[in-house]
């Protein structure tokens, strides 16, 4: 008999990937929550997916939506880190361009790379109430370094992305990857091609292969 942490004990092995129940619990809920919906999926259901009783999920969560934020909160956590480590790096460290591709790049890969595809759930009426004010301010924070970055470019740069600020329209281009992958298309390749779009939509196509070059050497560093 294996335990599941706080509460009762459960029968079998745990088989979902995770150390602890809380995450298993996690992984069933994100299952659940992107193959089956939100407001359809129960925490009865989440529990049993997992091998546990209900009771015992409440001693990790006490609702449906503290699940939901822990989801929506380690869809923008890495990303969001990243981007604050590039943005605070000294003006001569890397070019602007490299930078936000960089941010592009990491970010997009883990969208596109992370086990369930949980980018979808943004789109939850749910998502977007005063009770996920944590995520939202942190999604919006990364949406601003993106901003950032993109007001680095220099002005023709940034006159020739349209009515849009470069560094809004990569991060755009970033998150279309999630419906990518909701329609089944996305490939590992996806996320450069995102983050190379956003740059050669700036004109800056000529470049590419040097902003790559010193893109992939910040995650290197900092990712």
């Amino acid at each position: 008999m294996t335990s599941a942490g706080p509460g009762r004990p459960r029968s079998q092995q745990p088989s979902r990937p995770g150390a602890t129940a809380r995450d298993e619990i996690l992984d069933a809920a994100a299952e659940l929550f992107t193959t089956q919906g939100f407001a359809t999926t129960s925490t009865r259901s989440i529990a049993d997916a997992v091998g546990i009783r209900q009771s015992s999920l409440y001693h990790h969560f006490k609702t449906k939506d503290d699940i939901l934020e822990d989801l929506l909160e380690g869809t923008v956590l890495a990303g969001l880190e990243f981007a604050r480590a590039v943005a605070a790096l000294p003006p001569a460290e890397g070019e602007a361009a490299s930078r936000l591709h960089a941010v592009a790049l990491y970010d997009g890969t883990q969208l596109c790379s992370a086990r369930w595809n949980l980018g979808i759930l943004y789109h939850l009426p749910e998502a977007r109430s005063g009770r996920f004010t944590r995520f939202l301010a942190d999604r919006q924070e990364l949406r601003n370094l993106y901003r950032e970055l993109g007001a680095g470019l220099s002005p023709a740069v940034t006159a020739a992305s349209w009515q849009s600020s470069p560094g809004d329209l990569a991060f755009r281009l970033v998150e279309s990857l999630i419906n990518l992958r909701a329609d089944g298309m996305a490939t590992p390749e996806s996320p450069l091609q995102a983050a190379d779009a956003g740059l050669i939509l700036c004109g800056l196509a000529a470049d590419l292969p040097a902003i790559r070059e010193q893109g992939a050497a910040l995650i290197a560093r900092l990712g």
